[in-house]
């Protein structure tokens, strides 16, 4: 699978190709900068829940596992523009670059190939790509209009969640299923997978922004505090006993003093602790999805995946 894995960051660099320069360089920034390939390793180890370990998968995996990582890194082209970054994976982000106008037509440029190379693997995995973009701009949508809405719920959060980082993470594990041949029981199977580890990992995330440091986080702690994104862990110490305390702090901007004390109130409040529990409970369910696979290299990928997620959130067991 690491040989796989290789093959998909030629596919990357083949699939942004152009006679123009300028293009070309924006578009190959953040593949060249590297990063986990979560999404490409799950369409890769999901093929391969169906494969004996010295097979490589097929030119469609890995043309599906490309699709699906340009469609990451458009969204993280476009993400940095709504959020004014600076820095993406220890480099220069685009818009900071070259400019928000450029880095949009960029992010759109990656979308665009990933559609094609999707279209070249068939209707099905091309309206599943289409649906998975449009799904991804439902959930960040959700996501701006709740900006700020002490009243935002367990359900709206959820929400927002399956569509800007579940979704993809299922599709990405569905495509491989596809292009590798598996039966539909199984490309069913690793696509529940996919939606559940993606619930987890956002809920870990969310976390870990109250719970770690600047240090540890590479940003502010509680950044999404300061950009009026209440996530779960506040939502579930916003219904604490000192609930009506942090609604109050938040439901204005937050001055340093003021998110100070927004973190110590959500620290000390159980919303972390309940957000574990959530945490806890869709990656169990990731991990029960599994069960029903052959014991293959891919089927180990995707279980191991599972099983870092509840370590990485230092969740008891």
């Amino acid at each position: 699978m690491i040989d796989d894995l290789a093959r998909v960051e030629i596919a990357l660099d083949r699939a942004v190709e152009t006679d123009f320069a300028f293009l070309d360089r924006i578009a190959r920034h953040l593949i060249a900068a590297g990063g986990k390939r979560v999404r490409p390793g799950f369409c890769v180890a999901s093929a391969a829940t169906g494969l004996d370990p010295a097979v490589a998968v097929s030119d469609d995996v890995i043309t599906g596992a490309a699709a699906v990582e340009l469609v990451h890194l458009g969204s993280l082209y476009h993400d940095d523009v709504m959020d004014d970054a600076t820095v993406r994976r220890n480099v220069t982000s685009v818009n900071a670059e070259w400019g928000n106008h450029r880095a949009i037509l960029a992010g759109d440029y990656l979308l665009a190939r990933a559609s094609e190379l999707a279209a070249s693997l068939g209707t099905e995995v091309a309206a599943l790509l289409a649906t998975t973009i449009a799904r991804l701009c439902d959930g960040q949508i959700r996501e701006l209009q709740d900006t700020r809405n002490v009243a935002r719920t367990l359900e709206d959060y959820e929400r927002s969640i399956a569509g800007k980082t579940a979704s993809l993470l299922a599709t990405a594990c569905r495509i491989g299923g596809i292009s590798g041949g598996v039966g539909r029981a199984d490309i069913d199977a690793v696509t529940e997978f996919g939606h559940s580890y993606g619930i987890a990992f956002q809920i870990v995330d969310d976390i870990l922004d109250v719970t770690a440091t600047e240090a540890e986080l590479g940003k502010p702690a509680g950044n999404d505090l300061l950009e009026g994104t209440f996530t779960l862990p506040v939502i579930l110490a916003m219904e604490s006993a000192d609930g009506a305390q942090l609604r109050e702090l938040l439901g204005t901007d937050l001055d340093s003093d003021a998110h100070g004390r927004a973190l110590v109130l959500i620290r000390a409040s159980g919303g972390v602790e309940a957000a574990r529990d959530h945490a806890r409970a869709w990656a169990d369910k990731a991990a029960a999805a599994l069960t029903s696979l052959p014991d293959t290299l891919g089927t180990h990928a995707l279980q191991a995946a599972a099983g870092h997620l509840v370590e990485r959130a230092a969740l008891p067991s």
